[in-house]
């Protein structure tokens, strides 16, 4: 196995590199720095992958953010008197707003890093991934905040909402399935993980430091009634690491994957279907390749 971590922080990724070398010596570890959310980089890193490699096996589309994120105390408090709390806490559903804003190429920022960067990504890489002797997989790091409900055909990237990042990710759910229609044929496999609510840099701009160390020993108790907290990051990347195990020809790719966490600490991985719509999604596929076809026009000078 030959790892290549693509990272936009290149003392992260060289960090990385080094934690595995010194536990794996022989391992062979490689880094690439990209943005995902900006495409003249996105652009860049695929050359040099497509100069690197002669085939990519698996690729992790883990790229994320959460921009101004903030908790609607008000909707809690509905939820605590409704009795649905509980699955408020485990989706996020409701409580999770976002402030978003352009970023330098005129897109949305968290469609542009959640999404199209990673669609972009995947499309510039077609020649690394297609081939039907052995098949090439898309791991893509999706939620269970991936709602409908956040998401429109006509405001695709959420310029006008405040759930950007619960739209970004029902869009890379859509994203996938279309994915799946349109090259297993070819080889190439996509599947959508959930790895639950962990505990990482992103988590901890919701709130206050000093909240989340109050509310620790809340959600460990939490976790016996709802299978989603797996918290950890080692617990977060159980269905990654179950799904490099599997034969895709066997998965169903209309199934979202998710890391879960017993209340005793136990780790197993949850299938559960995605509430999408096929034609909404075959829209929506149409809508990516139209904007991908004036980035590649826009930056005609970064391709072969």
């Amino acid at each position: 196995i030959h790892l290549c971590i693509a990272c936009r922080n290149a003392e992260k990724s060289e960090a990385t590199r080094d934690l595995i070398l010194a536990t794996h010596p022989a391992a062979q570890v490689s880094t690439v720095e990209v943005d995902l959310g900006n495409l003249a980089s996105v652009l860049r890193v695929a050359r040099e992958l497509r100069c690197r490699f002669q085939r990519l096996d698996f690729v992790y589309l883990n790229a994320g953010i959460m921009p101004n994120p903030h908790v609607n105390f008000k909707a809690l408090w509905h939820g605590l008197r409704t009795g649905k709390l509980i699955h408020m806490l485990s989706t996020a559903e409701g409580i999770m707003t976002q402030t978003d804003r352009l970023n330098g190429d005129g897109l949305q920022e968290v469609f542009a890093t959640n999404l199209f960067g990673h669609f972009i990504l995947v499309r510039q890489l077609e020649s690394l991934l297609c081939g039907k002797e052995k098949p090439s997989r898309l791991i893509w790091t999706s939620s269970s905040n991936a709602r409908e409900s956040a998401f429109s055909l006509s405001d695709y990237q959420h310029a006008k909402g405040r759930e950007s990042y619960s739209s970004s990710k029902y869009a890379t759910d859509l994203t996938s399935v279309v994915l799946n229609r349109k090259f297993n044929k070819q080889g190439l496999y996509s599947s959508v993980v959930c790895p639950g609510l962990v505990m990482s840099n992103m988590t901890y701009r919701i709130l206050p430091v000093f909240l989340w160390k109050l509310l620790m020993p809340v959600m460990w108790l939490i976790r016996f009634f709802t299978k989603t907290y797996t918290l950890t990051p080692y617990n977060g990347a159980e269905a990654h690491v179950w799904l490099f195990k599997q034969k895709p020809e066997y998965l169903d790719a209309l199934v979202k994957y998710h890391s879960c966490t017993s209340g005793l600490g136990k780790r197993f991985v949850e299938p559960r279907k995605i509430d999408v719509d096929e034609e909404t999604a075959e829209k929506f596929y149409q809508k990516l390749l139209e904007l991908e076809k004036q980035t590649i026009e826009k930056y005609s000078d970064l391709l072969d």
